[in-house]
């Protein structure tokens, strides 16, 4: 029955997902897995501001210009490329731990 999975995502394709203010979710559609950084952040961005991601609320002063891209291949558990926008630090939060104050 596996093998009669359709890939929804192409093998050029990656989905995106992002880290924003300790909230995380998807872009909904899949885009070019080679596609520039500074694309895929103006991409995130917009979607952030406008509400597209789901998991993660509207927020109009979104900016990612500073955030790390990262990317990975398929894997056995995960069969497509996948793209990670998300903050410098640790689980998107500000510099340390909430509860003892030391940085990441």
């Amino acid at each position: 029955m596996a093998d009669e999975l359709v890939r929804v995502i192409r093998d050029d394709e990656a989905r995106v997902n992002v880290t924003w203010k300790q909230q995380n979710g998807e872009l909904p559609d899949p885009v070019f897995r080679d596609a520039a950084e500074g694309d895929i952040r103006g991409w995130v961005t917009e979607a952030v501001r406008n509400g597209g991601v789901p998991g993660i609320p509207a927020d109009p002063t979104a900016d990612f210009r500073d955030f790390v891209v990262d990317r990975f291949p398929p894997t056995e558990a995960r069969p497509y490329n996948l793209i990670q926008v998300r903050p410098k630090t640790a689980f998107g939060m500000g510099g340390g731990c909430p509860h003892c104050g030391r940085p990441y």
